[in-house]
């Protein structure tokens, strides 16, 4: 009997994705744990496994094709010697893929190898539009013909539609074109490029306008000085093997997630997420630490980060970084988290404000240090100086909370001992 390939739900927010890869061409033989293909997700390219084994029977959806639904049918794997079906199985018959290493971040329906609750056609459904009830051997035939199945009526049952109404509607004689529409925006001048939207890029713009829009965002702003930090940097660093397997080398950035975390556990009631229902105060301190790729943002995580030296939280960076900028993070090493870091101090940038990572509820923006002059009880003085904005969601942190953990953290970095004791 022959067994639907679903498209995968490779994190928790994935909606569609990316076919951007085969790796079995039809007939090749597939064993469970095989690799068979690349999904570009929100945060990354990744391999997917079979569940089952079996021929590759159809490939479905062809390599490079965007939008693609969770639980959508990708492919038809069949026995060796069965005939292979024009459409893919009835719901029973489907069987998921499963990410390559990341199966632990899978949701629970895909890990466990279960039915999905929509049925392939729902969930093939564009988001915003309504539900259109159609056969999936209609779906493709529409897909190649370029026919929008939402002008058609279905003959089926149900008012489902069936391969004879697309069809008709492709031998039906072609309507005059419509008067096209005056753009709502013109773009000032002709020579430009267009370049289409990654799947990465599309999850960015759409995940920064909800937060932006649905979080009031609340702002606190404080200058940091950075000479003690700096100073013990210098002598830790100093301290290290030239080379071997015991050698490090700490950044500011290593010395301020651990501050960050130090003074999350000071003021705990920063650690914190909303819900409709409840207020979450998190366990466990995990940071986020913004990392910049080519198609966008991405956010490993350090967890735990109050309880690790900085040596440890130097050499998880670096590893976290180094695989975020290549690709090959897993999805459980970049999503959740329980507060963020976004530095761009080596942009030179003076100040700036962030925009909250949900479901947290703030986000630490660390611009560059700078020699400044300070005015203090002995006069004016030259310091290392940053500034750093807190940017918290205001229905669970208070202004005067974000206040006093602004203030813990500048204490924490300005007497940076505690951060090694």
């Amino acid at each position: 009997m022959s067994i639907n390939i679903l498209m995968p739900a490779l994190s928790p927010t994935m909606k569609e994705g990316k076919l951007a890869r085969w790796l079995k061409a039809e007939g090749d033989s597939i064993a469970s744990g095989d690799v068979i293909a690349e999904i570009e997700t929100d945060k990354a390219t990744m391999e997917v496994e079979a569940v089952d084994e079996g021929i590759m029977g159809r490939i479905l959806v062809p390599a490079g094709t965007e939008g693609i639904a969770v639980n959508a049918p990708i492919a038809i794997l069949v026995a060796e010697g069965e005939s292979v079906p024009d459409a893919p199985a009835s719901a029973p018959e489907t069987r998921p893929t499963t990410p390559a290493a990341a199966a632990p971040a899978a949701s629970p329906a895909v890990a466990a190898g279960a039915t999905p609750v929509a049925s392939p056609a729902a969930a093939a459904a564009p988001a915003g539009r309504s539900r259109v009830f159609a056969s999936p051997l209609a779906r493709r035939i529409a897909a190649q013909k370029g026919i929008d199945l939402a002008t058609l009526k279905g003959s089926g049952p149900s008012g489902r539609i069936v391969r004879r109404d697309v069809e008709q509607a492709a031998s039906a004689p072609a309507a005059a074109p419509a008067p096209k529409a005056a753009p709502a925006a013109t773009v000032a001048g002709g020579n430009y490029e267009s370049v289409p939207h990654s799947s990465m890029r599309k999850v960015i713009a759409r995940r920064l306008t909800e937060a932006k829009t649905t979080i009031p965002h609340f702002y606190v702003e404080m200058d940091v000085k950075l000479d003690a930090l700096l100073a013990l940097r210098s002598q830790m660093n100093a301290a290290s093997p030239a080379e071997g397997p015991g050698s490090y080398k700490i950044s500011v950035n290593d010395m301020l997630v651990k501050a960050a975390a130090v003074t999350l556990r000071r003021v705990p009631k920063v650690n914190v997420s909303y819900t409709e229902e409840a207020m979450l105060v998190h366990n466990d301190v995990d940071i986020s630490v913004a990392v910049s790729i080519p198609d966008g943002l991405i956010t490993p995580i350090v967890r735990q980060a109050d309880t690790k030296s900085l040596r440890q939280i130097s050499q998880e960076t670096r590893d976290l970084v180094a695989r975020a900028r290549a690709g090959k993070l897993k999805p459980e090493e970049f999503q959740g988290g329980t507060f963020s870091i976004s530095n761009m101090g080596m942009y030179g940038v003076k100040s700036f404000s962030a925009i909250i990572n949900p479901p947290q509820a703030a986000i630490l923006a660390i611009a560059a240090a700078e020699r400044r002059p300070v005015v203090g009880d002995e006069g004016i003085t030259v310091a290392t100086v940053m500034t750093v904005t807190l940017s918290v969601d205001h229905r669970v942190v208070d202004g005067a909370l974000a206040a006093e953990w602004v203030s813990a953290f500048r204490t924490v970095v300005e007497n940076p001992m505690s951060l090694v004791v």
